[in-house]
């Protein structure tokens, strides 16, 4: 609910800060004393245009700050704060606030965070349903009908939903098989060559890095090999230093026996021999292990070569070519198979489609069941408010196929008809300003709608009334404040909050809170003030609506009358 509103600087309010309860709030005062203004400023926090005219003469800038505070989070509002990206904590209150200045410029901002004037805009029809002369929005909007009626019924529209979602997949699913179909028909010699090709290449995953890294590895053999080579002639033949030390060896073996200070020589040269050998047989070993077929190495080549080519000409990755292998064998299959393929989902999307249709129209004939109920409701409601020569109904009509949907095969729109034996038409075409409001009030009375915004404001919905008619109005008021339905009983919604711009005593008895608009000047200096009434302020304020200018003792006692008879 709105719970305070503070304006700065706005027409001719220098100042105003209003705190708002729940229920139903009515607002008075004389003509001209600036309940518009009200009106204005609150239509500028929630993104209304930045006129330059708003700002107070003499000041360079307004502002305007609504608080409203949830017990719980409305799922119409917490809709508009996740698609407008705003995030605030559970229980936390919502603050929108709204800066022009006299040069044009203008700031918006949502818990103190800037924002786009977009972003309020996008919050306003969660938070303010605003009903008046004018009005556009709202009830009055055909595109919202059909969801008012649903809500109306209690009607679950899920089975509906769910058989819509099927039938479009089957469609799809025969859509694509019929294309792709297509596309291969056009293609099969070409795709029978490329499935022969790959097929007789036989890809396999993860083959390019193992032939990549054997090629590699037979690449570097190759020219270790030729160094190898150069070192075993160094050990080889009768010249090499193995041979020498050996010969060395026999003679000194031969004349150590004579001189035995040669015998450490002798060891030394026995040690070299070892080692020497051992190195021989090292480089054998690793002669032998670098050792590879060449014709290994071309068929390696050859075969990553080929397989590179063929990942080159279906413009993917090596690997890749597997999975694409299998996607044209697929197409070919669907040539081959195309036509029983198709007819099977031809069938699936035809069972698909009939039990959507016979979901529609069960959820189709509850509507118009409900329909009947709520031009009853409504119906009850219009002689009271002194339409009792107009007649409402709900027509429910079938839509062309393009525009069925999740939500059936229906459109919703709510009609009157003014005059007997005039046809019925869209509110906007053939209400006035007054009868409008009266009618939006017969429709919010019977709907007793949940999950709208989070307060509704009427904008003198009872001009040009009054007496019953205007006590009516006061009646019904009251009851959609407090969240009660057509018969008077609850809908077992929390209490809401409605505001009233009333010029009517008999509304403004039924308010539960009481705000007096006025007008007052000291010199040059014109001044509007709000305030809240007490109990006896309110009796002369609709004495004074039920006399006028003089207040009489009797208007007092009228008035006295009316607020004891709510």
């Amino acid at each position: 609910m709105l719970t305070s509103l503070q304006i700065r600087n706005i027409v001719l309010i220098e100042a105003l800060d209003l705190d708002f309860r729940a229920g139903l709030g009515v607002l008075t005062g004389e003509t001209g004393a600036g309940k518009s203004i009200l009106l204005d400023a609150l239509g500028l926090v929630l993104g209304n245009r930045a006129e330059t005219s708003l700002v107070r003469s003499g000041e360079d800038k307004a502002s305007v700050t609504a608080t409203f505070e949830f017990a719980a989070m409305p799922p119409l509002l917490a809709e508009a704060l996740e698609d407008a990206g705003v995030e605030i904590e559970p229980g936390e209150p919502l603050l929108l606030r709204r800066q022009v200045k006299v040069d044009g410029g203008s700031k918006a901002f949502v818990n103190g965070q800037p924002v786009g004037v977009a972003v309020l805009r996008s919050l306003a029809p969660a938070l303010v349903e605003l009903h008046g002369q004018h009005d556009d929005r709202g009830l009055v909007n055909p595109r919202g009908h059909r969801e008012l009626l649903t809500r109306y019924a209690g009607m679950d529209e899920s089975r509906v939903a769910e058989a819509w979602a099927a039938w479009r997949k089957a469609e799809d699913a025969l859509a694509e098989a019929k294309r792709i179909a297509a596309d291969a028909q056009a293609e099969e010699e070409l795709l029978t060559a490329h499935v022969e090709e790959l097929e007789k290449l036989a890809p396999v995953p993860g083959e390019e890095e193992e032939l990549a890294l054997a090629r590699a590895d037979m690449q570097k053999g190759e020219r270790l090999a030729d160094d190898l080579s150069d070192l075993g002639h160094v050990f080889a033949g009768s010249d090499g230093p193995l041979a020498q030390l050996r010969s060395a060896a026999r003679k000194l073996d031969r004349i150590a026996e004579d001189h035995p200070a040669l015998g450490e020589a002798l060891a030394a040269l026995d040690r070299a021999l070892i080692e020497g050998g051992e190195a021989e047989e090292a480089l054998t070993r690793a002669n032998e292990a670098l050792a590879f077929d060449p014709q290994v190495l071309d068929e390696t080549e050859r075969r990553l070569f080929d397989l590179r080519a063929a990942a080159r000409k279906h413009d993917v990755e090596v690997d890749a070519l597997p999975a694409k292998l299998e996607a044209m064998r697929e197409a070919l299959d669907a040539i081959t198979h195309s036509g029983e393929r198709i007819a099977a989902l031809e069938r699936k999307a035809f069972d698909a489609g009939a039990h959507y249709h016979a979901e529609a129209e069960t959820l189709s004939a509850a509507r118009v069941e409900a329909a009947r109920r709520l031009d009853k409701a409504v119906a009850a409601e219009l002689a009271p408010l002194k339409l009792d020569a107009a007649k409402f109904r709900t027509a429910v009509q079938r839509l062309p196929e393009e525009r069925w949907g999740p939500h059936g095969m229906d459109g919703v729109e709510f009609l009157i008809a003014t005059n007997p034996g005039a046809p019925y038409a869209p509110l906007t075409k053939i209400a006035s300003g007054g009868e409008l409001s009266r009618f939006i009030l017969a429709l919010k009375v019977a709907l007793a709608e949940e999950g709208g915004a989070a307060v509704i404001i009427f904008d003198e919905i009872d001009r040009g009334v009054g007496g019953a008619v205007a006590s009516a109005i006061g009646d019904r008021l009251a009851r959609l404040a407090n969240g009660s339905s057509a018969s008077g009983k609850g809908n077992g919604s929390a209490a809401g909050q409605l505001l009233a711009v009333t010029h009517s005593p008999q509304v403004a008895a039924r308010g539960g809170s009481h705000y007096m608009i006025a007008k007052s000047s000291e010199g040059t200096v014109t001044r509007t003030s709000v305030r809240m009434l007490d109990a006896g302020q309110r009796i002369e304020e609709i004495a004074r609506m039920l006399s006028g200018a003089e207040i009489t003792p009797e208007a007092r006692a009228q008035a006295e009358r009316l607020l004891e008879g709510v």
